[in-house]
């Protein structure tokens, strides 16, 4: 069985999310989600946010591994 990521816990508080992988602020700015800053932030979740917004969860959860993943892969373009 596989392990799921951190991130899909659905119990984890927006602002944790953020302030753990900084990389899904931008995510959250992509999908035109006001949640970086928001008050509400320490107690919604993803899936709060999806449906207080309209955005579809499985885009927006997609979206945000994206986001991690390509701050963990070693970058192409780098040099040495």
């Amino acid at each position: 069985m596989a392990m799921s990521h951190p991130i899909d816990n659905h119990d984890l508080p927006l602002d944790e999310l953020m302030a753990r992988w900084p990389e899904t602020i931008g995510v959250f700015i992509d999908h035109r989600l006001l949640c970086i800053g928001c008050l509400i932030a320490p107690f919604h979740t993803v899936v709060d946010a999806c449906r207080e917004h309209g955005v579809d969860e499985d885009t927006l959860r997609a979206d945000l591994h994206r986001a991690i993943e390509a701050q963990l892969r070693p970058s192409l373009n780098r040099t040495s």
